[in-house]
């Protein structure tokens, strides 16, 4: 049963010219000023998801934006100023990306992120997708398996680490704690100081691949996975699902199906169906024009990711449009009453599932994103569960 009603947003500048004949990504430049605004909108976003009773706030890390797209580079302090002008509101790290990060810094930022929210800062760690971030920082992503590799080992040094009990590890990418001299003795082992106050770290992981290692792995460290409702194309959803369960019953642990599992969806709501399609397809293809090239959408050939690069282009092949989106299953747009049928059908589906990520795609601007969020809590949030928002969760 869905009981956790979540949004994103990644902090956006105010866009326009949208959509696939629009300004090409590669084209868009904004001053400092308009970037920096970009924060504050968070906030706004934020204060508005906590007065009307959501229940976390997922933001992604990213680096390097001059384009406008997504621009918190990070998560945990910008988690920790918005505990301090909500009150009841999580927000959840979505996601750290552990290879541009070492591990033990990210640790102890966590911590203390836990420790002065009160708990109400959730942990998430992603691999990266971003060259331009990812190899900046001196992190591999060209290579896919060194990458995976320093995600691996970065992740089982935080789970160590979270312990606060006095550890050592030697890998191939980590050598903790260097053996040097310190107050007369040789450092063989280090702890978290401090750590965080609550144990075991709930954790979240998007996943992309769904490969039987990237399941596994998260099992071994009890993570939790995101899964994009846009994957519902040719079954993928459930794919992972399965996969994802039968990871945890490796390890003995038997779970529902969709149980530990969020499902993200992109929604705007309207007076009928066509008006909400016709409103956020400029903003659906501004997602794609994003994403695609970066290959989040496997389906997508090279000329079609040309086209979206092009706007001279974008008639010249059949490009993915808002109501294929819709009909998969992964964007929600319409009435109250067609969202409510939309993510019932998903709740019986999956007896498991409690939790759904539904936000507004990139581009839409923010007064509309507001309104999105307050008919969402308003008029299709009560037709779930108790007919309220969960608030027990979020406090």
């Amino acid at each position: 049963m869905i009981t956790k009603f979540d949004s994103s947003y990644y902090g956006t500048a105010d866009m326009e010219n949208l959509g696939y004949a629009g300004t090409p990504i590669n084209d868009r430049c904004y001053s400092k000023g308009e970037l920096a605004k970009a924060l504050h909108k968070v906030v706004a976003y934020a204060k508005c998801m906590d007065e009307r009773g959501y229940n976390t706030l997922w933001m992604a890390e990213h680096h390097f934006q001059p384009e406008g797209t997504e621009l918190i580079p990070n998560l945990l302090m910008m988690a920790t100023h918005l505990c301090g002008v909500t009150r009841n509101l999580k927000i959840g790290c979505g996601f750290n990306v552990v290879p541009m990060w070492h591990p033990l810094r990210l640790a102890e930022d966590y911590a203390m992120a836990d420790i002065l929210s009160g708990g109400r800062v959730i942990f998430g760690v992603a691999r990266g997708y971003h060259t331009r971030e990812v190899e900046s920082f001196g992190a591999p992503l060209i290579d896919q398996n060194a990458n995976r590799e320093m995600f691996e080992e970065g992740v089982d040094i935080l789970f160590k680490a979270f312990e606060a009990k006095p550890f050592s590890h030697k890998g191939k990418y980590y050598k903790i704690p260097p053996e040097v001299p310190y107050r007369g003795y040789t450092l063989k082992e280090i702890t978290l100081v401090p750590a965080p106050e609550r144990l075991p770290v709930e954790c979240w992981q998007p996943i992309q691949s769904g490969s039987e290692r990237a399941f596994d792995f998260m099992a071994k460290h009890g993570i939790n996975g995101v899964i994009g409702g846009g994957s519902a194309e040719g079954g993928a959803v459930e794919r992972h699902m399965l996969g994802f369960q039968a990871a945890y019953a490796r390890r003995g642990i038997k779970l529902e199906l969709g149980e530990r599992l969020a499902l993200g969806f992109q929604f705007h709501i309207a007076a009928n169906r066509e008006q909400a399609i016709r409103e956020a397809a400029p903003h659906y293809e501004e997602n794609m024009k994003m994403f695609g090239e970066l290959r989040l959408v496997r389906a997508l050939s090279d000329e079609q990711i040309a086209a979206m690069r092009d706007p001279k282009l974008a008639g010249t092949v059949k490009l993915p449009g808002i109501e294929d989106a819709v009909k998969a299953g992964g964007f929600l747009a319409g009435t109250p009453a067609d969202i409510i049928e939309q993510l019932k059908a998903v709740e019986k589906r999956y007896p498991g599932i409690d939790r759904v990520i539904c936000a507004t795609p990139l581009g839409t601007p923010l007064e509309v994103q507001l309104e999105d969020l307050d008919r969402f809590a308003k008029e299709v949030i009560p037709a779930f569960g108790s007919g309220k928002v969960d608030r027990a969760a979020a406090e």
